[in-house]
């Protein structure tokens, strides 16, 4: 009989489970970023069910870097909007100063 592969929710469920003392010794705050990290890697279970040549920690892992990345660039392009408005209002302070 052929070994049954567990699933990659399985897989990331079993890696909570090694990490618990590792989680139990943080900060009630870095705990919280943990359980974060780790719900972010359960947003990409097919990707991580395809890495098959990947350990299954470094899947989760790049599955959690992932995430991060996404969120980074989602707060920069929100930083660059806002200077973008700023810029816009200033602007127009500016036309308004001008025509007094």
């Amino acid at each position: 009989m052929g070994r049954t592969l567990a699933t990659p929710n399985q897989t990331i469920l079993n890696e909570i489970a090694h990490f618990r003392n590792f989680r139990r010794a943080l900060r009630p705050a870095d705990q919280a970023r943990l359980d974060t990290l780790f719900a972010a890697a359960r947003q990409h279970t097919a990707a991580i069910s395809l890495a098959d040549h990947a350990l299954p920690f470094e899947a989760i892992l790049l599955a959690m870097l992932l995430d991060q990345q996404r969120r980074i660039e989602q707060l920069e392009s929100e930083r660059i909007e806002r200077e973008r408005e700023e810029e816009e209002e200033a602007g127009c302070v500016f036309s308004l100063f001008l025509l007094l």
